[in-house]
């Protein structure tokens, strides 16, 4: 008997979603704020160099449009991974008040967008020529000021820096005069949000931590009361500590004090006394209304007029829900939308968030609490292609060693009009996250259709670190980074392949940032992978504790162990370390400006497989840094990641270039 028809193999399939397109909708919309009545973001542009714009939509309905052209770049540098980087306030004739941070100098700008004659924003604050110069972010207005985070580079090293909280006058006198700039606290701090003011405008909280620490192993809640003339007095510590991440603060309408902290376990909101600082957990559950605090500005909470809260939560994906702080009753909102950024905003009795689902993209939503109504108010989500090409996720708990859970997203080879010989496998590969600190929810991304809509399937594996399922499950990785989540990757790819769901022989594994270590230390620890895709990597504990940004100078303490063991660690873990143990093929795409994972790391790796025959290929690219941004990096990035996995797994393709493969 004949075997069935089928429409070629896997891998091979053609697919209407090719790497122009999937660049062209990287990126999401992000810190959302109000201005009145009107909701303003910022939203990125791929195809103009991967600047940010500002984009307002106005309170009587029109159209969301950008009111900055390019070449401005609304985003801030802060510890690099930035931060919120604008802030508005409407006035009483004039139209708004805008200030912003330049992508390109890091100076703070003054904008009046319906100012007669359209003039041009106007700098607030000087340049520095010292290291990384000044940089500005989470910033709100207060009078005739700014008030934000000051991150000061004092030397030319990454560590040479210190972080207050400023005052920036908005006459524009602090434009060459840095000492028109207030200090407002002193750098005891290593790192700090911006300032959160009361409603009455006496009191002003914000989130502190140090070195060791990340911000999701411990903060403080500082609280300090504003004097007659604009300077913060008698700052304390109400709430947080070494062992408990407290990972935003705010203010409800009445002056309540409110707080997300992780002290059961969980991220949960509670309510803080100011004085004593006793805390009254408000929605006590084994689910996150908060996460990993990388930036200043990001927001799971927002505080309704009527005592009620905006918040977001859940375990993995988060979702929109109104809480009754009295009740402990929580409703959520309706939609199809299943996964919500932190970037919650108010406007009198409305929501404003970033959500996306396994069918649409991220877009902005509004949610009308007193009649339950939600709609797309911005940046909607768009179908370029029949949706019909798009994954279906298949959310997954797998056995791990010791029988620990490990969470993850499958998304199965899919095609309309295309079908695999039934006697074939699908290739799969293990998508690891950046962070470590971090997860993924499963959303729809056409960099993922990309890969599935042509016959390849993808596993997105939110390892042990990973937020989302409590602080237990996030400490799991503590000083095992290299270890548990290699470890958590292959338990999932190899469970896959047990039950027939991917050919064994064509596994691979793909991830950035900390996700490339992770790709890299799997080749180095099993052979469980034909091939890999590392991107922009860690692969050198040691030269990344000395190379990187400040942020995370010390984040090896927590994921491999104090500077005493870092040595013994390295050598066991380090894809550098352990380059004689690297046999499988891999391409590594590296962002030469890159301050977090510098380009030196994958030049040692290099370096080190030097005529051993391991085919590889390096690409670089020029003017990109920790992220890719730019469409055609992007384009080059997927299209040499597909060529790779064509060449390692048997099937053809002739519509990308092919990798040039070497050893």
């Amino acid at each position: 008997m004949a075997p069935p028809a089928s429409d070629g193999p896997y891998g091979s399939w053609p697919s209407p979603i090719d790497a122009a397109l999937a660049a062209a909708h990287d990126g999401r919309p992000e810190y959302l704020g109000t201005v009145g009545d009107e909701v303003w973001w910022t939203e990125p542009r791929p195809g103009e160099g991967g600047r940010r714009t500002l984009v307002r939509r106005p309170a009587d309905g029109r159209p969301a449009r950008s009111v900055l052209p390019a070449p401005w770049n609304v985003r801030s540098r802060l510890t690099e991974y930035g931060g919120l980087p604008w802030a508005g306030a409407p006035r009483p004739a004039g139209g708004p008040l805008v200030v912003f941070v330049h992508h390109a100098d890091q100076r703070m700008y003054a904008y009046e967008p319906d100012a007669p004659g359209g003039p041009d924003p106007r700098p607030l604050t000087p340049l520095s020529p010292v290291g990384g110069g000044l940089r500005w972010a989470d910033p709100v207005l207060r009078g005739a000021e700014v008030w934000c985070v000051l991150e000061e580079f004092t030397g030319p090293a990454p560590a040479d820096v210190r972080r207050v909280t400023a005052a920036v006058p908005l006459d524009g006198s602090a434009a060459d005069d840095r000492a028109a700039v207030r200090e407002l606290t002193d750098d005891r701090h290593r790192f700090r949000t911006g300032p959160k003011i009361s409603p009455d405008g006496r009191r002003a909280a914000w989130l502190v931590w140090d070195h060791p620490r990340m911000p999701w192993d411990g903060t403080e809640l500082q609280l300090a009361d504003i004097t007659p003339d604009g300077t913060l007095t008698a700052p304390r510590t109400v709430l947080g500590g070494p062992e408990e991440a407290v990972a935003q603060v705010a203010w409800a309408a009445d002056g309540t004090l409110l707080a997300v902290s992780d002290r059961s376990g969980w991220w949960n909101p509670y309510r803080v006394d100011p004085h004593g600082g006793a805390a009254v957990n408000l929605c006590p559950r084994e689910e996150e209304f908060g996460g990993a605090l990388w930036k200043p500005g990001l927001s799971w909470l927002a505080p309704l007029p009527d005592r009620l809260i905006a918040v977001l939560h859940g375990q993995g994906a988060a979702v929109l829900g109104v809480l009754d702080p009295e009740s402990g009753h929580l409703v959520d909102a309706a939609g199809p939308w299943t996964a919500w950024q932190p970037a919650l905003a108010v406007s009198g009795t409305r929501v404003y968030g970033v959500a996306a689902s396994p069918r649409s993209g991220y877009e902005v939503v509004e949610l009308d609490t007193t009649t339950g109504h939600t709609r797309v108010v911005g940046a909607p989500a768009t179908d370029p292609v029949d949706p019909a090409h798009y994954p279906e996720p298949q959310s997954r708990t797998f056995p791990g060693p010791g029988g620990r859970e490990i969470h993850a997203h499958v998304y199965p080879p899919h095609h309309p009009a295309r079908r695999a010989p039934a006697d074939e496998l699908p290739p799969y590969v293990v998508w690891a996250h950046g962070g470590p600190t971090d997860h993924v929810p499963p959303v729809l991304d056409l960099h993922i259709a990309y890969f599935t809509s042509r016959g390849i399937g993808v596993v997105e594996v939110n390892y042990g670190g990973s937020t989302g399922y409590g602080r237990a499950y996030r400490e799991r990785l503590r000083e095992q980074w290299g270890v548990v989540d290699v470890e958590d990757c292959a338990a999932v790819a190899r469970a896959l392949a047990a039950e027939g769901t991917a050919d064994p022989g064509r596994l691979a594994i793909r991830g950035g940032s900390a996700g490339g270590w992770t790709a890299a230390a799997s080749l180095a620890a099993t052979d469980l992978y034909a091939c890999a895709a590392i991107i922009y990597p860690v692969l050198d504990l040691r030269g990344f504790a000395a190379e990187t940004h400040d942020l995370e100078s010390r984040y090896v303490d927590g994921l491999a162990g104090p500077p005493r063991t870092l040595a013994v660690r390295c050598r066991e873990r380090s894809p550098v370390a352990r380059a004689d143990r690297i046999a499988a093929p891999f391409v590594l795409l590296q962002g030469l400006d890159d301050p977090v994972c510098p380009p030196a790391q994958a030049e040692r790796l290099l370096a080190a497989l030097r005529g051993r025959g391991v085919p590889h290929e390096y690409v670089a690219f020029e003017v990109e840094g920790h992220g890719f941004r730019r469409a055609e990096t992007m384009v080059r990035a997927l299209e040499a990641e597909l060529s790779l996995y064509a060449q390692v797994f048997g099937f053809e393709r002739d519509d990308v270039p092919r990798l040039a493969l070497h050893g």
